[in-house]
């Protein structure tokens, strides 16, 4: 099938809409006439005729929009940041190193079929025709650098970076480096809330009992191991989604609704964008970098969307070692590891040699075997050839949502649930990941690698992995929560977020009478906390020591729990809450013994934030086991002592106001003013339906939240909107760099343009055509 292009007069007041006053171009590889109009939000909209020409077309409007960030995210994944970022990056590129980003794309990229490697290779073209303009962003003459070509493999490794050792690789780092502190008979209390009981994605609705843990004297020898041993970050995302059918919509079609969450960054993680050929037509969120729509789009069928499901699909193992870590136990034989040396250009600074050794579990990334124990890791992500690139053309041309779940089958690269809707009425969540077949103690601390007890058995099958299809009760919510129960059959996960947004969602749309699009956005910006309540019902009966105590505690009950941008409670709150994290930190010891094997991959902050995430249930428990001591009263005396000197009327938005610091920012603050971006008030926090999360034990600055908000109405393409955090371009000073912040602060969309014609109206025209054409 051949696409038209429509012939267009530009007039004066659209071409200023572009972001290039040029209007026809000519492309080398290009096969035949091409064509990107620009609407008014810089939004690109590509047509042509064949797929290569399609996606080399996205590659060369990827690079005019982001193609600093491109070059960032291949270097972060390779560990090469270091070479722009200085010295402050040098830890993250040696365990990239080790982790072995390139290798690992390029073994992918050798493993796809000759569709998807066909979609790189087109992609690399158009993202190297931009290159070759010489037209690049600020960041280079800031640098003082031009970007490498791209090559088709780097896109597989930008895709890696974005969700690079997401989940439950840190938890179970978080546990061992608590394991000296708290012992292994509290151990199991550092998870995630359960919000009193989980709420679970499938089947819709059902509750379950968290379990409290294994026996964990099969981890015997590996607790011996990490206790002798004296011994990232974790903000947690907080991304939302939900379905409902046809009979319970206004249209009598379903409609998909999804804000994926990650951290604020500067340029942000999605584009928007719209591409077309003979094969597909589809619309949705890309990532720089990478072809096709991974996480949000739909095409003229269906319609998906994508949260992180919390799988477990990283594995640590203690390791035993000899001669200097050249050999590595195992079975009682030992066994060669590899072992070599990389070197690392630092900016302003020396070179630095990175040592790699890597067992038969995968590469040592803490402890020095040279001391006779260190940790590796086993993870899906990096040891587990990965064919995820062979599912994005199959979504692209799906039909249905059935068909949407056949074509992810081989996706490995991170773990999601895949929520979708068709034009045919059916609605859909099935968990798009690989997850290893292992006893359910990986799932915990790290285990012995020496016994041959926790071997990885294959991955469980496709046909397997949890699924919904046309719940009876017409709504799929999924919102990081847990997605099934695991007391039987396979084991998927430990850790999940507290079910409190999943269950704030359903509860707001059982009590709408048959919800739109237009009634169903409010949901997004909903502030309602869950532990606040639990906090103030605690609280309810306590009197404090000073007048300043009972002045706050005052505040507090008089409060209805909303994270709103301009409550002052909320802030009295926030800070409350720390404080107890901070205080259970150091009566259990956690916090004076963070100093650990470890410390290169946690700082001693991640233990405060991952108590910030227990201590709700450790307080609705009125568990008292890992206060030193203490009861619930005193610690709560203890954190209001701490705010005795913290001013009480503070509306939340000032404390909480985003962190938009452009990676570069530190490192050439005479252009920061350039680099980073401002957003309008905000409220909301890490367990609101708004999830604008911070980081515990650092400050209160929003981390993480919304990176964009898509609303489908399935089959009436015209009715979708969406916005995007920041907007489309990625410059520094683009009049598209920012341009939707406001819109997003306020919770409100843009339309989501599909119709040709309407584009066509609309928007600026550039054509395209071969390089040899005449």
């Amino acid at each position: 099938m051949t696409l038209g292009l429509p012939s267009q007069a530009v007039s004066e007041d659209r071409k200023e809409m572009h972001t290039s006053s040029d209007q026809k171009h000519s492309i080398s590889n290009l096969k035949a006439n091409g064509a990107l109009w620009r609407d008014k939000w810089g939004i690109p909209h590509i047509k042509a005729d064949t797929e290569w020409d399609a996606f080399l077309l996205l590659g060369y409007a990827h690079a005019q929009d982001r193609l600093w960030q491109m070059d960032m995210l291949r270097r972060r994944a390779v560990g090469r940041w270091s070479e722009w970022g200085g010295a402050a990056g040098i830890e993250a590129d040696k365990l990239a190193r080790r982790l072995g980003g390139r290798r690992a794309a390029e073994r992918d990229y050798a493993a796809l079929t000759d569709e998807a490697r066909s979609m790189l290779d087109a992609y690399a073209a158009g993202v190297n025709a931009f290159i070759d303009r010489g037209e690049f962003p600020r960041e280079y003459s800031l640098l003082g650098e031009a970007p490498e070509a791209w090559q088709p493999w780097n896109s597989i490794a930008a895709m890696r970076q974005i969700g690079f050792l997401m989940g439950s690789f840190w938890l179970k780092l978080f546990r061992a480096m608590a394991l000296p502190a708290v012992g292994p008979e509290n151990i199991g209390k550092l998870r995630y809330d359960d919000g009193g009981i989980d709420l679970l994605c499938i089947p819709p609705g059902a509750e379950y009992g968290r379990a409290v843990g294994p026996t964990l004297s099969k981890l015997r020898p590996a607790i011996e191991a990490l206790l002798a041993s004296q011994a990232a970050d974790l903000t947690g995302g907080g991304s939302n989604n939900w379905v409902i059918s046809g009979n319970l919509s206004s249209t009598g079609r379903p409609i998909l609704m999804g804000d994926p969450h990650r951290e604020l960054e500067v340029p942000s993680m999605y584009a928007q964008a719209h591409v077309a050929c003979g094969t597909f037509d589809a619309v949705g969120l890309t990532v720089p970098g990478v072809p096709g729509f991974p996480h949000v789009a739909h095409n003229e069928n269906v319609a998906w969307c994508v949260t992180h499901a919390f799988m477990d699909i990283h594995d640590l193992f203690v390791e035993r070692f000899r001669d200097d870590g050249a050999a590595a136990l195992f079975k009682g034989q030992w066994e060669p590891t590899a072992r070599w040396q990389e070197t690392i250009r630092v900016r302003n600074a020396g070179d630095v040699s990175v040592d790699i050794v890597v067992t038969r579990h995968g590469p040592v990334i803490a402890g020095n075997p040279g001391d006779g124990s260190a940790l590796a890791i086993q993870t899906v992500q990096f040891a587990e050839t990965d064919t995820s690139f062979d599912c994005l053309p199959r979504m692209l041309k799906s039909q249905s949502v059935r068909e949407l779940y056949q074509a992810i089958e081989g996706w490995g690269i991170i773990d999601h649930n895949l929520v979708a809707a068709d034009v045919d009425g059916h609605i859909g969540h099935r968990v798009r990941a690989k997850v290893p077949i292992r006893p359910r103690e990986n799932g915990w601390l790290p285990v012995p690698g020496w016994t041959g007890e926790y071997e990885w058995g294959g991955m469980i099958p496709h046909e397997e992995m949890p699924e919904c299809v046309d719940p009876l009760n017409g709504l799929v919510v999924t919102a990081n929560n847990r997605v099934v129960a695991d007391d039987k059959g396979h084991y998927f996960c430990t850790d999940c977020h507290p079910p409190y947004r999943a269950r704030r969602i359903s509860e707001l749309l059982s009590a709408m009478d048959r919800p739109s699009i237009d009634t169903m956005s409010p949901i997004y910006m909903d502030v309602l906390s869950a532990p606040a309540l639990l906090f103030k019902e605690q609280l309810r009966n306590h009197a404090g020591k000073t007048e300043k105590a009972n002045k706050l505690l005052a505040l507090l009950m008089g409060w209805d729990g909303h994270m709103a941008a301009g409550s002052k409670a909320a802030t009295v709150y926030a800070r409350l809450r720390v404080a107890v994290a901070l205080v259970v930190g150091q009566r259990s010891g956690l916090v004076d013994g963070a100093a650990s094997l470890y410390s290169s991959l946690l700082s001693k902050d991640a233990l405060v934030k991952h108590l910030w995430w227990t201590v709700p249930s450790l307080l609705r428990a009125q568990d008292e086991d890992l206060l030193g001591g203490l009861t619930w009263s005193q610690v709560f005396d203890e954190a209001l002592a701490m705010l005795e000197a913290v001013a009480d009327d503070e509306p939340w938005s000032h404390l909480h106001a985003p962190s938009l610091k452009h990676p570069l920012a530190s490192v050439f603050p005479e252009a920061s003013h350039e680099l980073n971006m401002s957003c309008g008030p905000i409220g909301g926090d890490n367990d609101t339906v708004f999830a604008t999360g911070f980081s515990a034990g650092e400050d209160f600055s929003t981390k993480y939240s919304a990176l964009a908000r898509t609303n489908f109405d399935v089959g009436a393409w015209k009715n979708c909107s969406w916005i995007v955090f920041q907007g489309a371009s990625g410059v520094p000073l683009s009049r598209h760099r920012g341009d939707q912040n406001q819109l997003w602060a306020e919770g409100k969309a843009i339309p989501m343009l599909y119709d040709w014609d309407d584009i066509a109206a609309s928007s600026v025209l550039t054509q395209f055509q071969p390089a040899n054409s005449p």
